[in-house]
């Protein structure tokens, strides 16, 4: 059954993460520095001295990037393995339990609040509120997604096999999740947009455990997703007879302001 990011996702894959967070962050892929760049251009300021709001958080992998920009950052996370990974990774950056349908946060306090990989596990009904609430006027709601760049030969095979042994539509899920109708259903935000290609080079061993990090392969057990990595390590060996792999991927970026 395919799942859509305009109602509520299922609980037991929005709360999957927690029980594989170290994996998580050794292999999920990170952020290319134009993300930023384009972040600080749509939103109009400079990352350097903005008070943002990382929500989401998950292990850190945004927060410390928005951090070496010189963001003065919050992070907010909901889960207890992720929010453990994020302490023991990142133990200077203040953290906070919650999530973006109730922010444990004053209203007015934050000049970005940000969304890595974050905002399609919210209710869009609560979420876009609670955002406007925290944010302080002509702040900046940021929301971005790393895609599999369809497009690439590889990876739309090993969509098609993932989809079938799912029996869900991955491309229209991921695609769904950063439409600004999705993100914002009420239509209360006017949502800017910037997509940014980028590539990482890693072992199938990494690509492996990246995938098994997601959240469909989370939730099935462990001789299944056993059974099904060991298939695509061999469709990868065939593509990639020297063990590396170049994951392409597309940045979608969303920005509306408060």
């Amino acid at each position: 059954m395919t799942t859509t990011p305009s109602a509520s996702p299922p609980p037991s894959r929005a709360h999957s993460f927690n029980s594989a967070a170290a994996q998580y962050a050794a292999n999920r892929p990170s952020y290319p520095p134009a993300l930023f760049d384009a972040l600080e251009e749509l939103a109009g300021r400079p990352l350097a001295g903005a008070r943002v709001v990382d929500v989401g958080a998950g292990t850190g992998i945004a927060t410390a990037l928005l951090r070496a920009r010189g963001a003065d950052v919050l992070a907010v996370e909901p889960g207890d393995g992720m929010a453990a990974q994020f302490r023991r990774a990142l133990p200077e950056v203040p953290l906070v339990r919650g999530n973006g349908d109730a922010l444990p946060l004053a209203d007015a306090c934050a000049d970005l609040l940000t969304y890595a990989q974050a905002w399609h596990w919210t209710d869009p009904a609560r979420s876009v509120p609670e955002a406007l609430r925290v944010l302080r006027p002509g702040g900046a709601l940021a929301l971005w997604w790393n895609k599999s760049a369809a497009d690439v030969p590889w990876i739309d095979a090993q969509n098609d096999r993932l989809e079938r042994h799912f029996n869900v539509d991955r491309r229209k899920e991921v695609a769904n999740s950063s439409r600004s109708a999705v993100a914002d259903p009420t239509g209360r935000l006017d949502f800017a947009g910037r997509t940014v290609r980028w590539s990482r080079r890693v072992s199938v061993d990494t690509h492996l455990a990246n995938l098994g990090s997601q959240s469909l392969f989370l939730v099935q057990d462990p001789a299944t997703t056993d059974a099904l990595l060991a298939e695509e390590r061999a469709h990868l060996l065939a593509a990639f007879p020297d063990g590396t792999v170049e994951e392409v991927y597309d940045v979608e970026l969303l920005v509306a302001f408060a």
